[in-house]
């Protein structure tokens, strides 16, 4: 059966073994779902319980995050990713060439986890085909108000969640959009956020999308206090938590390319704060102030 999703404008293909219950394995997509003709795709994924076949490789990257531990192999003609979403649980399999425009994957249906594997899997494809196309997975948390996305970054574990819910209890309007990994497309002359089936911990799964009000890199201090940045500092500030095959120079050089350009058509600040009210207060004036 093959099912299709709509992210950020962006529409994609997945095929599952006939049996599989969509809902149940993918259950944050179901917002998502793209009904219609779908001549032209992001991406095609097919997964099932075949075995792919071997291939030698070089090991590019060894990573334990919330996708659990993942390794990522360069091959001749594109990646092999392999997936453990618990330390002792099976090892699922991805194939894809060089640009993400095909994948195939390797699922153990019997792990309690397949659902999240998957998940996770369709997440690496998505983030690295999009760079091709102006647009960037990020990890990011935002929030809207009055029809502006306002998004919180840093490095995990700063507090970019703790921050929405300061916006969210203390700033009359808010509303979440995604706590985890948002999407950033140039669309004509401005930047758009959208939601996305990943959202880390809270589920929170908007197909939504707002123009940008400002993008803050949070850091932790025994103070608040709010800093502008622009050109060098902006790019900085944002390159960090986008996702993309580093070591792939072409697609490295499209993220950086995209990033440049919203570095320059954005609000950008970086934000040294506790976790209170007067953090929330301050990131929201300076935030509008910005423009």
């Amino acid at each position: 059966m093959t099912y299709h999703f709509c992210v950020a404008g962006f529409i994609f293909a997945v095929e599952l073994p006939c049996g599989c219950d969509v809902e149940a394995l993918l259950p944050s997509f179901t917002p998502f779902r793209h009904e219609g003709a779908c001549d032209n795709v992001l991406f095609r994924f097919m997964a099932g319980d075949d075995a792919l076949p071997a291939g030698d490789g070089e090991l590019w990257d060894e990573t334990t995050n919330d996708l659990g531990f993942t390794r990522l192999y360069n091959m001749n003609d594109g990646y092999r990713v392999e997936l453990q979403y618990t330390p002792q649980g099976p090892v699922h399999t991805m194939v894809t060439d060089r640009r993400f425009t095909a994948a195939r994957a390797q699922l153990c249906m019997d792990d309690a986890y397949a659902g999240q594997a998957l998940s996770s899997l369709l997440r690496l494809t998505f983030a690295q085909a999009v760079v091709w196309h102006r647009a960037v997975s990020i990890h990011a948390s935002v929030v809207v108000h009055q029809g502006c996305g306002y998004l919180f970054m840093g490095q995990s574990g700063t507090g970019k969640s703790t921050h929405s819910r300061l916006w969210l209890q203390n700033i009359a309007g808010c509303h979440l959009l995604n706590d985890d990994n948002p999407v950033l497309r140039i669309v004509g002359d401005e930047v758009v956020v959208y939601g996305s089936p990943w959202s880390g911990k809270t589920h929170c799964y908007r197909n939504e999308q707002y123009p940008v009000g400002a993008m803050v890199r949070l850091q932790q201090a025994p103070v608040n206090r709010y800093r502008k940045q622009t050109e060098v500092g902006a790019f900085v500030a944002l390159l960090p938590g986008c996702s993309v095959v580093r070591r792939d120079a072409e697609q490295y050089d499209a993220l950086c390319n995209t990033v440049a350009d919203i570095a320059g058509m954005v609000n950008v600040g970086v934000m040294e704060c506790l976790p209170n009210a007067e953090a929330a207060f301050m990131c929201f004036e300076k935030s509008k102030d910005m423009g």
